[in-house]
């Protein structure tokens, strides 16, 4: 038999996670109507209160959960610092919760906020789709998205609209020259941003009228980027590689040099996130200078705002970015 949580509680009562954690904790503040509601759905189902429902308190802990999956560590470190330095202004506490390959229900992830009495939340995670944002919507604690532009009662975002920044640079490349062809990589890590990209590719592609996919999907044979191209890379009919991580832009490139294929002369190729190594490989790779620190930074601004509920003039913020072309294009 299926366990009863608090989760069905709230949906049986009409009501909102927190309205229900009030009713358990005893607390006067909620309308005796209300109460009813809740106790009637508590006996209905035969609930019984569990730490997680008991963990949801209203008192301010001054503490921030931040929710990150374990693969964009080395993407998110200026995110992450952005988020801090604003949040020591502030005096909050930041908890890191991590979001693992095996985490597929985004309630695991709530359960463990709800323990941990958080005042608020800030999420970077690309695979969070419609259904994940539909149930972090439920709840009555504020919520900030890092990268997906969404927004709701509780829910504000700050993004960098990628699928704009690849559209405006595919549409500059093939408008100089008709002939050239440009393509996303598949990154099986980061599938929505991919899907941006690629969406970036095809406005491009329809507004010149140019059929194609505009993009390079690697087959699941290969565990590698590298592997794939040292086999294919001859054999591809782009000019122009764009990656999402600078790991792919890197596979391409030492494939194109390997197979005599000159960069940028005959493959010009782009990663999407600067990074270090963008500078330390041969020849340097061009790349979009995304204001990582920035993100945080205003994520955690706009967090504090809506726990003061202060007036917020746009939920959806977006920030800009900036084309730095290096060695990797002409």
């Amino acid at each position: 038999m299926k366990k009863v949580t608090i989760y069905d509680v709230a949906k049986e009562a009409g009501v909102s996670l927190a309205t229900v954690s009030r009713v358990i904790n005893g607390l006067e503040i909620v309308r005796d109507e209300t109460r009813e509601k809740v106790e009637d759905a508590i006996e209905k189902l035969g609930y019984k209160p569990n730490a997680i429902a008991q963990g949801l308190a209203l008192q301010k802990s001054t503490t921030i959960a931040l929710v990150v999956p374990e693969a964009s560590f080395g993407y998110t470190g200026q995110i992450i610092n952005g988020l801090i330095d604003v949040a020591k202004i502030y005096k909050y506490n930041i908890m890191l919760h991590t979001m693992s390959e095996g985490i597929v229900e985004i309630k695991d992830i709530v359960d463990e906020i709800i323990k941990s009495r958080v005042d608020g939340v800030i999420i970077y995670n690309d695979k969070l789709l419609e259904r994940e944002m539909a149930e972090l919507s439920k709840y009555d604690f504020p919520i900030v998205i890092i990268g997906n532009r969404i927004s709701d009662e509780n829910i504000s975002s700050v993004f960098v609209d990628i699928e704009n920044a690849v559209y405006e640079l595919t549409l500059s490349k093939v408008k100089e020259n008709k002939d050239y062809r440009v393509a996303v990589i598949q990154d099986r890590v980061n599938d929505f941003t991919t899907r941006e990209m690629i969406r970036g590719v095809r406005k491009a592609y329809d507004e010149l009228g140019i059929d194609d996919t505009g993009y390079v999907e690697i087959p699941d044979e290969y565990r590698r980027s590298y592997d794939y191209f040292s086999d294919s890379i001859k054999d591809l009919p782009y000019n122009f590689l764009i990656a999402n991580r600078d790991s792919q832009a890197i596979a391409a490139l030492n494939a194109a040099n390997e197979n005599g294929i000159r960069i940028p002369e005959d493959l010009e190729i782009v990663c999407l996130i600067d990074s270090k190594y963008n500078n330390m490989v041969r020849p340097q790779l061009s790349s979009f200078a995304i204001p990582s620190y920035d993100l945080g930074a205003v994520a955690m601004r706009v967090l504090t705002k809506m726990l003061d509920e202060e007036e917020i003039d746009d939920k959806e913020i977006e920030l800009s970015y900036l084309f730095t072309p290096r060695s990797s294009t002409k």
